[in-house]
């Protein structure tokens, strides 16, 4: 019994170029009545993706042009974050902070939308934002580390060096103020270090 369940509810990782973030794409189960799909199990994630405990789910709604980013949060509080669509899409944006990375400055995009229904793991040491495709969109995100407004970090979400396209017309671009102003990767005043253990991922 327990080989069974363990293959219907199986999940799919794809590993990018950068070390740590990965897409996981669930099995779905669907007939006549609609579908299901397990979004989350501990102990798989942490066999196959990461060893982690995540304490806070947020939700989101945004409409069309909506870009939010590119946020993280300081030590103590750094955040992994696991997050999906579940009505729309976005496009999914993570950018490799930690000075000393092989891939500092590089970034991952991954359109996330209602009907691929990938979710993708954005490990401590990363910025993060996206950017609303759709009419409008449903946003969910599990953190590992509980929100605390005194460490937030930001990075642009327009500078040239890292080169992000977010597929949307910057005139269509709808932002807050506090994303609007946001230094550039070379100007910031605090990162995190690669040498640093931010999280575990498995062998």
């Amino acid at each position: 019994m327990s080989s069974l369940l363990y293959n219907i509810f199986f999940m799919n990782i794809i590993r990018t170029f950068i070390d740590g973030i990965m897409l996981i794409e669930p099995q779905i189960h669907s007939d006549s009545r609609g579908y299901f799909f397990e979004s989350f199990n501990q102990k798989e994630f942490e066999e196959k993706v990461c060893k982690t405990t995540f304490v806070q789910d947020n939700e989101s709604k945004s409409s069309f042009g909506v870009l939010r980013g590119l946020h993280f949060q300081k030590p103590p509080f750094a955040q992994s974050k696991l997050v999906r669509v579940v009505k729309g899409a976005v496009l999914d944006v993570a950018v490799d902070i930690r000075t000393g990375s092989p891939t500092f400055g590089q970034h991952v995009s991954i359109e996330l939308t209602e009907d691929n229904y990938r979710q993708f793991f954005i490990p401590r040491g990363f910025a993060h934002g996206f950017s609303v495709l759709s009419e409008e969109v449903i946003f969910q995100y599990k953190c590992d580390n509980l929100y605390a407004p005194q460490y937030e970090g930001a990075i642009a979400w327009d500078d040239p060096d890292l080169g992000i396209d977010w597929h949307i017309p910057k005139d269509k671009m709808l932002l807050s103020e506090k994303d609007k102003t946001h230094s550039r990767l070379k100007e910031a005043e605090w990162l995190f270090d690669y040498s640093d253990m931010l999280y575990c991922v498995p062998e």
